[in-house]
């Protein structure tokens, strides 16, 4: 990652927000500012993990469909971004790996859950991918939703939500304590839907 660079290109995107379509951010607090944690969010444009960069005050290693990775110049800026490759439907360990070293060090970690982008404003089925994560690796997980629209002059708002509490369930990843995770974590974000900004699943 181009720390440098992602910088400059978070100063040059808020300045386009600011001018062309202003972000409001709900719950800034709720975001884990030092140390390990998983970042959350639904997905609405190729513009979200930017708007999550710049207006939440971390630097934010996402996961990104691999299929961004195969044209050579999207492959340098990707990485440059501080992004990784996942294969979406099926289990990635090279994702995974890596997901667990970023948030050892100590890293921000952003997911997509619903794997893809929706614009219908509905909530989508979450795999079990980010509870797996946050279960081996404790960290906490903060769930944001994204609501407007990126076209010119209209708001976009970023609801944040308190950390997840996932504490109880252990570290064994077992198909029931993977799916009380992924439930509690997909309650959290209908929570943020609704407007329920300090509500805790």
């Amino acid at each position: 990652m181009k720390r440098g660079f992602c910088v400059f290109l978070c100063v040059v995107y808020r300045l386009f927000a600011m001018l062309f379509h202003p972000v409001r951010v709900i719950g800034r607090e709720n975001m884990v500012r030092e140390g390990s944690v998983i970042l959350c969010a639904n997905h609405v444009s190729l513009q979200d993990p930017m708007v999550l960069d710049v207006y939440l005050g971390r630097l934010i290693r996402f996961m990104a469909k691999k299929e961004l990775f195969e044209n050579r110049f999207m492959n340098r800026v990707m990485t440059w971004l501080g992004a990784f490759p996942v294969s979406r439907g099926e289990s990635d360990l090279s994702a995974m790996r890596t997901s667990l070293k970023l948030l050892a060090d100590g890293e921000a970690l952003g997911i997509f859950p619903e794997g893809h982008r929706y614009v219908d404003g509905e909530m989508h089925e979450f795999g079990n991918g980010l509870a797996l994560i946050a279960l081996r690796s404790g960290a906490p997980v903060v769930p944001a939703y994204i609501q407007g629209s990126y076209r010119l002059f209209r708001r976009v708002t970023v609801t944040v939500g308190a950390p997840v509490a996932l504490d109880d369930l252990g570290r064994r990843c077992d198909s029931r304590t993977l799916s009380a995770a992924t439930e509690r974590i997909q309650n959290a974000m209908r929570a943020l839907r609704e407007g329920d900004v300090k509500k805790v699943c």
